[in-house]
């Protein structure tokens, strides 16, 4: 599945791998529980419930969206911990090439095996993903229903303040 990026996005949301549906359809968060986009939408981020088939509009908002691992799974539990952790790497490589101004990844369990984080809770994180502050956040899946749609927006709507705030955000380099 594509990534959907560029440089200068104030927010860069990192899923954890595609769901079947999402691969299916060749679109993030596509499956039709997912609470991805009315978050977005109640966070403030975008004017309206966007629908995952206009993705690409995202980058319109200052938001791009990428995922951990390619692999397309039923449930990230199949995910192995190597995948994962492999994950991080690719992660920390597009976001030194596109300096977002904040990362999000969706999903505590992934980010504790990426980064080995064990302790790692909700919110911002001390420890920076290729030089932009990081964030972790629920899954949006509606599998993963132990957080409501009001917490995961708000969370993005925190993420989002700190990517664009201007004593975060880096000069972009030239060349």
């Amino acid at each position: 599945m594509p990534d959907v990026v560029a440089g200068g996005l104030r927010l860069l949301v990192c899923g954890i791998n595609p769901g079947l549906w999402s691969a299916w359809s060749g679109h993030h968060f596509a499956g039709p529980g997912n609470r991805f986009w009315p978050a977005l939408h109640l966070a403030g981020l975008t004017p309206r419930v966007l629908s995952p088939w206009e993705e690409e509009r995202l980058l319109e908002h200052g938001v791009g969206v990428t995922n951990m691992v390619a692999r397309a799974t039923a449930t990230a539990a199949e995910l192995a911990p190597a995948e994962v952790r492999e994950g991080r790497r690719r992660l920390e490589a597009l976001v030194a090439r596109h300096r977002p101004g904040a990362v999000a990844v969706m999903g505590m369990g992934a980010y504790r095996t990426a980064f080995d984080a064990r302790r790692a809770a909700l919110g911002r994180q001390e420890r920076d993903i290729g030089g932009a502050p990081a964030w972790v956040l629920p899954n949006p899946s509606g599998l993963q229903a132990r957080y409501g749609l009001e917490t995961i927006a708000d969370l993005l709507r925190q993420a989002s303040e700190d990517g664009g705030s201007p004593t975060r955000r880096r000069p972009r380099r030239s060349g």
